[in-house]
């Protein structure tokens, strides 16, 4: 999978499940290039989410409804994934 497919069906998946008022990714691959762990075949991402649904819940509930809506992703296409909640 490219990181512009996988950025296209984060936005959709989270915009989908829940409310948000709007939603950022960016690619942060480039920074763990060279670790020994690095699979070019998964993506190292952050998401900069604005909503007030999540920003009601605490950190914990937030990040695993956001890892219950990606889970096939962070399963197959992602090997870190970085959330800020605003």
């Amino acid at each position: 999978m490219k990181i512009n497919d996988l950025i296209l069906i984060i936005k959709k998946k989270i915009s989908k499940n829940i409310l948000i008022e709007s939603i950022r990714i960016e690619d942060k691959s480039f920074l763990h290039k060279n670790h020994a762990s690095n699979n070019e075949n998964k993506f190292h991402i952050k998401l900069i989410i604005k909503s007030t649904e999540l920003k009601k819940l605490k950190k914990i509930q937030s990040t695993r409804k956001i890892y219950s809506v990606l889970e096939e992703e962070l399963e197959k296409y992602i090997h870190s994934i970085q959330i800020l909640i605003i």
